[in-house]
């Protein structure tokens, strides 16, 4: 198949054409202009605090636990909020957030693709899978989520590949909604952040390989979703972070770095 990316531009397929987003309210986020990488004052914060006093009494030295300020605004109890969500199996059963892991004090990844038709996602989830093997010696469940419906996640997991346990479909964007992660046109396609995807040219040629455009949802208004990563321990969120633009991914070795040095009970 004829990539439609190159190093020097993103080129739109003039098949994924946009139909006007549906009205999402709870979703208008004000402009990030102060993001950095630098810890804000927020509940957040408080949640990262605790983590760092957690890894102490466990006697384990954190090298750093990262608190961006892209996702200030996270409640320190949103697995609360997700737990009654209803996603989807790529081979489309149903089951609920809350036992997707532990909720005592098992340790899970949770990373939110933007939709299955994406490229950046496809490179994102090759990088997953091959992290895998390190997520699964330090006890850590690999939890991988998109918009779009479970036919379009059993694409990806055919054609990437990517292993099916870990890959659930979230059609009407509910656990995007609850995180509050970004959505709209200049997030999705003009923000600066996205530019950071030609770093990683080389990564996203080898995840496109077998790429399909009908991994996208039918609901062209979903390609408008931005995705993001988080770290929960139980019920404890360790790290949040939104996706400020497309392929605007969080570091695997932040995520690496928190879940080999968190101790599993």
């Amino acid at each position: 198949m004829a990539s439609s990316i190159s190093p020097g531009h993103l080129r739109i397929p003039q098949s994924l054409s946009l139909s006007p987003p549906k009205p999402r309210s709870q979703l208008l986020v004000p402009p990030s202009s102060s993001a950095t990488t630098s810890l804000v004052r927020s509940p957040f914060t408080a949640a990262s605090i605790r983590s760092r006093e957690f890894a102490s009494r466990s006697g384990v030295a954190w090298s750093r636990v990262i608190v961006r300020a892209s996702a200030s605004g996270i409640s320190p109890d949103s697995s609360d909020a997700l737990g009654d969500v209803c996603i989807f199996t790529a081979s489309g059963q149903p089951v609920m957030f809350k036992d997707l892991w532990d909720q005592n004090e098992g340790m899970a990844v949770v990373a939110l693709l933007r939709h299955f038709g994406c490229p950046c996602c496809w490179e994102l989830a090759l990088a997953l899978k091959e992290s895998k093997a390190k997520f699964d010696s330090a006890g850590v469940k690999l939890i991988a989520v998109g918009v779009g419906t479970p036919d379009k996640a059993h694409i990806l997991a055919e054609r990437l590949p990517f292993p099916m346990d870990c890959l659930y479909a979230d059609p009407e964007h509910k656990s995007y909604d609850i995180l509050g992660l970004y959505y709209g046109l200049g997030r999705t396609f003009f923000n600066p952040a996205s530019a950071k995807v030609f770093s990683r040219f080389d990564a996203l040629q080898k995840a496109v390989k077998n790429y399909t455009i009908e991994a996208t949802p039918d609901d062209r208004s979903s390609v408008l979703q931005q995705g993001g990563m988080f770290v929960f321990k139980g019920k404890e969120l360790l790290y949040a972070r939104k996706d400020e633009g497309t392929g605007d991914h969080a570091p695997l070795d932040d995520i690496l770095d928190i879940c080999c040095r968190v101790p599993v009970s």
